[in-house]
């Protein structure tokens, strides 16, 4: 017996009986054993018959002819949705939409600042601007009140294209102002798919904290990402993918697109990964070269390394970072800039929905004045200092003087320490629209941060956000 039998005798029962009742087996009492054995026998040939009836199945039909159960209708219908999915298939091949993904977001974003006494938005505003009127890089104007568009489109064989174009607040717009590009890059595969050749436009990958606002639980950037890490790299490189382990290094152009004169030697800036589990891992990254300085206006040798790691499991999530660097001749006070810092940041899932975080960061920049790669004392329009970057918080501090009434620099071979703690919650509405708000205070032990109302310096200063951030 097959598998198929019992279900097939249950089907053949009503069959049974009624090819029995035309036997009259038990009907007549006077059938004779040979008469009845030969009944049996016909009635057997008869369900044998009808089984292999029921286990036949009907083949497939060639093209064009009308499917086994179908009517007429339903098959010319079938033809037709066949052959318009063929159609598109075409089309979309030919026209260049084949392993195409498009995704896109946008934040709009409201800043209160005490310290600068402003409240409003923050959208679509940049970091520079052609008449130099007010806009520049500040941690209550980093990248976030942004609009993004990126594409990613894969060709036969494995090669990678990425155009993402990012208005006002690119990679690219903060040192090659105007543009627009975030990113453009090609990836080639070599020897096989997990080892790639890299070309192009590509933002720096130094940190937990990523560029764009739906990646981040925070509105703003930890202290370390604003002022002690590249923005993006202009070259060529390689990605190397080993089981558990992804290196990915480049050399050529950091924080610009062109190096022109005084500007010869590249940068090398690598990133390994390593994915311990399912829940954890770390990495580190690292930029050996010459960069242009803040302070000289020239290529000065640079030296950073950063380490960071991550452990996420069911509603925690938990991230960390140190880094430390050094740039010759970039100080306030004319000598080697020097720094050191460390963020965490810890994140609690109250419902499936709403999410609490905190994070703190503090960042030590005392050595020869202050300042970091992005971030330097404020000059005069002789090119001598003349205070801290007020808005920032980095430089030396400043003292006030009672009998003139005017504010000087205490010392300027000692920079302001900093410390930062914010306090985030974000409320997913759906699958696509998150809202943001955020508590931060900052903090250094000179007075460094300018209040524009009262014309002052201050070691505090306390910014508030809310943001609506919406991708797909």
């Amino acid at each position: 017996m097959t598998p198929r039998q019992p279900a097939a005798a249950l089907l053949l029962a009503p069959i049974v009986l009624a090819l029995a009742s035309a036997f009259p087996i038990a009907a007549t009492a006077q059938t004779s054993n040979d008469e009845l054995l030969k009944e049996l026998r016909a009635l057997k040939e008869k369900v044998a018959e009808l089984e292999k009836k029921l286990d036949t199945k009907p083949s497939s039909p060639a093209s064009g002819e009308r499917q086994w159960g179908m009517t007429p209708e339903q098959q010319t219908e079938l033809n037709r949705i066949t052959m318009k999915t063929e159609a598109l298939e075409d089309s979309t091949e030919a026209n260049g939409f084949k392993m195409l993904k498009v995704s896109g977001f946008m934040d709009p974003t409201v800043i209160s600042n005490r310290a600068q006494r402003s409240t409003g938005f923050r959208f679509l505003n940049n970091f520079a601007s052609a008449d130099g009127n007010g806009e520049a890089y500040t941690y209550d104007n980093s990248y976030f009140g942004m609009l993004g568009l990126d594409l990613q489109k894969e060709l036969e064989g494995g090669t990678r294209w990425r155009f993402t174009l990012v208005p006002h607040k690119s990679t690219g717009s903060n040192y090659n102002y105007p543009s627009i590009v975030h990113e453009a890059s090609i990836s080639v595969p070599l020897t096989d798919l997990q080892t790639r050749f890299w070309a192009g436009q590509l933002p720096d990958w130094s940190g937990y904290e990523y560029f764009f606002p739906n990646q981040n639980k925070f509105i703003t950037h930890n202290l370390l990402f604003d002022f002690a890490a590249p923005t993006y790299y202009t070259g060529v490189g390689l990605d190397i993918l080993r089981g558990k382990w992804q290196t990915k290094a480049v050399i050529g152009n950091m924080n610009i697109s062109r190096y022109t004169e005084n500007r010869r030697t590249p940068v090398f800036s690598y990133r390994v990964d390593y994915s311990k589990g399912e829940f954890n891992g770390f990495g580190f990254a690292g930029q050996h070269g010459k960069v242009d300085s803040l302070v000289t206006g020239k290529a000065e040798r640079l030296n950073m390394l950063e380490v960071d790691g991550y452990f996420i499991r069911g509603d925690l999530t938990a991230q960390g970072q140190v880094a430390v660097g050094r740039q010759a001749r970039s100080a306030s006070n004319g000598g080697e800039a020097r720094w050191w810092g460390t963020s965490m940041l810890g994140a609690y899932k109250v419902t499936p929905r709403f999410e609490i975080s905190g994070r703190l960061d503090y960042l030590n920049n005392q050595k020869n004045g202050g300042s970091t790669l992005n971030a330097v004392a404020s000059t005069d329009s002789t090119g001598a200092v003349v205070g801290p970057d007020g808005a920032n918080g980095i430089g030396p501090g400043m003292s006030y003087d009672s009998a003139s009434g005017t504010w000087a620099i205490a010392d300027i071979n000692r920079g302001a320490n900093r410390w930062a703690l914010a306090l985030g919650a974000n409320y997913l509405v759906n699958l696509n629209t998150t809202f943001k708000v955020e508590l931060r205070f900052d903090h250094a032990d000179q007075n460094v941060f300018w209040y524009v109302g009262d014309d002052t310096y201050r070691r505090g200063n306390t910014v508030f956000g809310s943001s609506v951030v919406v991708s797909f």
